[in-house]
């Protein structure tokens, strides 16, 4: 009944994640041409201005006239290639879990390829953008640039597992690729959404508010998509743990300090202060319930592969705040920000930099488990793990 629930939700979120980039596809690749064309269609304009209003539509359209039009061709050609890599995700997702192999490898090579010239487009525009001149403000510069990187050292990390053989460690860091990737169409769908609940708020407040969980979000879907391909309960050659319990508990108190500190900074700025905190631990609390739960749960069924995973990325979600308050105080003394913006950039940024570093150590549990069985002395016997069924979707 459970292994039937798990398919059921599976198909569920894997419609869902197809209907949404092939929604955004057009949007993404026309949303430029009012900057370079006034007057010009965009989809995705037409959507908002009747999903809020026009005004609403306006004046964010405004604030970017300027930094736009001073890198508008490398945002072309960024927008465009990004319109196009929502449509091979989806052809790169069911390839390969319908197993195209063929088509799978062809689709990744354009896919790859696309991904580094999309983002190339988007360094071009960073560095030619002052951080205030960006979209929402500096915040927003550091983001984008936090998942530019992210996204980019994701699919390099995915095609060298890819060429190590290793396709376990390829299909993770893909879906981390892709989830980076999602938070273009996510962002859009919480500008439509978000002045529902938040009335009144212009699109670049509204964009301060999705910034602050959207890291968090796509990371813990990548997660979650890797466990659900991932049915093996143990690996070859890992054995113990790299989290011990005494690491899981220690790590705990040191995160719930920094979370404390950075509740006490939002909460002394008033309602906007409030307001981005709860959009931060909102998701934080419910992503970290589950990981709790999953975690223990995989312990009981001596699923120990599975457990040490989510306890990896659950040790990593625990000291987020951590280094979201040491981030802070790096932009605030070498970038020259203030107080509030250097912490709301540290926040933002947090979960999402500490998920791609869980995701770095799962990496490097697999490759030390093969590196120890490839050192094993022939004739040592079949060891343990390899006797244990082993899948991958």
């Amino acid at each position: 009944m459970n292994r039937l629930r798990n398919v059921a939700w599976g198909r569920v979120a894997t419609i869902a994640v197809v209907v949404l980039c092939l929604g955004y596809a057009p949007i993404a690749m026309t949303e430029l041409w009012p900057y370079a064309h006034p007057g010009a269609p965009a989809f995705g304009q037409w959507v908002l201005a009747r999903a809020v209003s026009p005004r609403y539509v306006a004046d964010a359209f405004a604030t970017r006239i300027g930094p736009y039009g001073r890198s508008l061709v490398p945002l072309v050609v960024h927008s465009v290639l990004g319109g196009l890599l929502m449509l091979l995700g989806p052809v790169q997702l069911l390839s390969a879990v319908r197993r195209r192999r063929r088509l799978h490898r062809v689709a990744g090579v354009v896919f790859a390829l696309t991904v580094y010239v999309s983002m190339a487009g988007a360094a071009v525009y960073l560095a030619r953008t002052r951080l205030a001149d960006a979209f929402g403000g500096s915040t927003f510069w550091i983001v984008l640039a936090t998942i530019l990187v992210g996204t980019v050292l994701s699919v390099t990390f995915g095609i060298l597992a890819a060429v190590g053989r290793l396709p376990d460690l390829h299909q993770r860091w893909m879906l981390l690729c892709y989830g980076f990737l999602m938070t273009a169409p996510l962002l859009r769908l919480e500008w439509g959404v978000l002045p529902w609940l938040l009335p009144g708020l212009p699109m670049t407040e509204i964009n301060r508010v999705a910034i602050m969980h959207l890291g968090s979000v796509v990371t813990f879907g990548a997660l979650l998509a890797s466990r659900a391909l991932d049915r093996r309960e143990n690996v070859p050659g890992v054995r113990g743990s790299w989290v011990p319990l005494p690491v899981l508990v220690l790590a705990q108190p040191a995160g719930a300090a920094a979370l404390l500190w950075i509740t006490r900074s939002f909460w002394g700025w008033g309602a906007e202060g409030r307001r981005l905190l709860l959009a931060y631990l909102i998701p934080f609390a419910l992503t970290y319930a589950v990981l709790l739960v999953r975690q223990w749960r995989a312990g009981r069924a001596g699923a120990s592969w599975a457990r040490e995973e989510w306890r990896l990325h659950l040790v990593a979600l625990a000291v987020a705040p951590v280094f979201s308050v040491g981030a802070a105080q790096l932009f605030e003394r070498q970038l020259g920000l203030d107080a509030r913006t250097a912490l709301s950039a540290g926040v933002a940024i947090g979960c999402g930099v500490l998920a791609f570093a869980a995701t770095t150590m799962v990496s490097l549990r697999v490759m030390y488990g093969r590196e120890l069985l490839r050192r094993q002395p022939r004739g040592a016997g079949r060891p343990v793990d390899l006797a244990v069924r082993s899948t991958i979707s």
